[in-house]
């Protein structure tokens, strides 16, 4: 059998062009829209001036030839001379006139067969022959075209006249609108104390347009959103400094208890409830943004290693490539330990730690992060369908990172498990 090839259809795999991005601006929207406005206002106009004038030009050379026409017939008829523009089948009469007046109709046309434009009259007269006339039609031309040309100069003038200042105006909004999409982005990165504060909203009394409405809820929204958020970090914080005596007290009461299950057992959630309270303060400072960084170069490999041993799990540690990076040691151990912990707590083996320059990767085997921490990072004590949650640790993890300068990222390998990216601040010229 011979082989055969098929070839793409280039029409299907030949991707659509798209229009720049700046194409999907309201400036540039509102730009396109004001211009064919104005021409099709400027068209309409121009037509309805051209015509009206036009008929009243040609409705007086009309007139004007009908009338020589009736000097000329009354002429002939008394067997007077003929004027000089004035002839029986003269010639340079068009054909469709001479057709008219043989047929014994009296008409006229203008035509721009000769060296200038005529009007011409023709009517009937004895033995089917035609008489006609004809005058200088070159002053209405020039009329119509001048017209014509002082129509289209002045719609250009109009058009771009209203261009700008339909820019002008359109500018003057688009600049609120991004104004308040940079507040609304900063606010979603986190800066609630960004506001917009549109000088519109000040006065309640004052009348306010659309663009001044949004940004007014816009900070209504803010403000609120920061009350609610204040009041969460002061719980927090409250819970957790009250929590804290008393479980030292009650950590000193159960390591006087006597051995046994209970007592182990006793213990166990007694270290469990201090782990939690630390946790909880230590959020409360990260989101009270206390925390200072105290910066020294560190070697990422050996400083990854120190971390799986003092972790005391099975880690793989896979070093592509060892770099020195300024950063806080202690933070970062503190970011990479619960990612590791984490792993093994919700993840399934092998988990494996690996370095490659500044970016380093947490992995595990299991069944992946959920859909919302993907998706809007780690959420505190939240739970998905009755499953257990991801606690504090990857909610720590997430604001040391940010003190660190550093970029964490929460993702799902294509093959199956969960994976965690850092990407820490990293200069070349560092050693």
């Amino acid at each position: 059998m011979t082989p055969t090839t098929s070839r793409a259809d280039p029409s299907r795999t030949r991707p659509k062009p798209r229009l720049p991005a700046w194409t999907a601006t309201l400036t540039w929207k509102a730009a396109v829209f004001i211009t064919v406005m104005c021409c099709a206002l400027a068209a309409l106009l121009g037509a309805l001036v051209h015509v009206s004038v036009a008929n009243q030009t040609v409705g007086q050379a009309r007139d004007r030839a009908l009338g020589r026409l009736d000097e000329a017939t009354a002429a002939y008829e008394a067997g007077a001379r003929l004027g000089p523009l004035a002839g029986i089948d003269r010639p340079g009469l068009p054909d469709s006139l001479r057709r008219l007046a043989a047929g014994g109709d009296r008409g006229t046309m203008v035509s721009s067969r000769a060296k200038a434009p005529t009007m011409w009259a023709a009517g009937p007269i004895n033995g089917n022959r035609v008489l006609a006339v004809e005058i200088d039609y070159s002053q209405g031309a020039r009329t119509i075209d001048g017209l014509d040309r002082a129509i289209v100069g002045s719609s250009v003038l109009a058009i771009g006249a209203t261009l700008l200042v339909g820019a002008f105006a359109v500018t003057r909004v688009t600049r609120r609108l991004h104004a308040t999409a940079r507040v609304a982005r900063r606010i979603s990165g986190g800066d609630l104390d960004a506001r917009v504060g549109d000088p519109r909203t000040r006065n309640p009394a004052r009348h306010q347009d659309e663009v001044a409405a949004v940004a007014g809820a816009l900070d209504s929204m803010a403000t609120s959103l920061q009350r609610k958020l204040l009041s969460e970090q002061r719980f927090t914080a409250d819970v957790a400094h009250e929590l804290r005596t008393p479980l030292t007290g009650l950590h000193a009461a159960a390591e006087l208890l006597p051995p046994g299950r209970p007592t182990e057992l006793v213990r166990d959630r007694v270290a469990a409830l201090r782990t939690l309270t630390e946790d909880l303060l230590e959020i409360s400072r990260l989101d009270a943004r206390s925390e200072r960084v105290d910066l020294d170069d560190n070697w990422l490999g050996p400083l990854t290693e120190r971390v799986v041993r003092g972790s005391g799990t099975e880690t793989e540690v896979v070093v592509v490539r060892d770099v020195c990076v300024l950063t806080d040691r202690r933070r970062l151990e503190r970011v990479l330990g619960n990612l590791v912990a984490n792993a093994h707590r919700h993840g399934s083996p092998p988990v494996v730690l690996t370095v490659d320059g500044p970016v380093i990767t947490v992995r595990d085997h299991g069944e992946g992060y959920p859909d919302y921490l993907v998706e809007g990072g780690p959420q505190r004590f939240r739970t998905e369908g009755g499953t257990k949650g991801h606690g504090l640790g990857l909610t720590i993890a997430l604001g040391q990172a940010k003190v660190l300068g550093a970029s964490l990222r929460f993702s799902n390998a294509e093959d199956g498990g969960a994976l965690a990216t850092l990407t820490l601040p990293y200069d070349d010229h560092q050693p």
